[in-house]
């Protein structure tokens, strides 16, 4: 990186966890949480201002959600530091995907956009 260059680098990454207590697969029924961990590796501090989320699952069904914020909060990254949540999504198939992007806001008045790596929801494998 050039000295005295602007760093917009959010890194963010997803691990997904199926529920099996709230799922109810004979009425296609599958809810997954998800953590995610959010991290500035720039060198400007920036806000979180709203989220985009492509859902996708296994019959090719997808639903898009946007929001402000993160489970109620928009966090602040100053470089370095993180923030984690958990949250969650039903889909009707055991198996989905989910990525997206978060629209941040630097403190020099630059918006611009944190990728979510796709990421699968799955039921776990049955050993028989």
């Amino acid at each position: 990186m050039a000295k005295g260059k602007t760093d917009y680098t959010i890194k963010v990454a997803a691990q997904a966890f199926y529920l099996d207590e709230q799922s109810d697969p004979a009425h296609d029924r599958y809810v997954f949480a998800y953590t995610v961990v959010i991290q500035n590796h720039g060198n400007i501090p920036a806000k979180l201002l709203s989220r985009h989320w492509i859902i996708t699952d296994s019959n090719g069904k997808i639903e898009e959600v946007r929001g402000e914020g993160v489970v109620g909060e928009q966090p602040y990254l100053r470089p370095g530091e993180g923030f984690q949540y958990t949250s969650g999504a039903i889909l009707e198939t055991s198996v989905g995907s989910m990525k997206g992007s978060y629209q941040m806001l630097a403190d020099d008045g630059i918006t611009f956009d944190a990728d979510i790596p796709v990421f699968v929801l799955s039921i776990p494998r049955t050993l028989h």
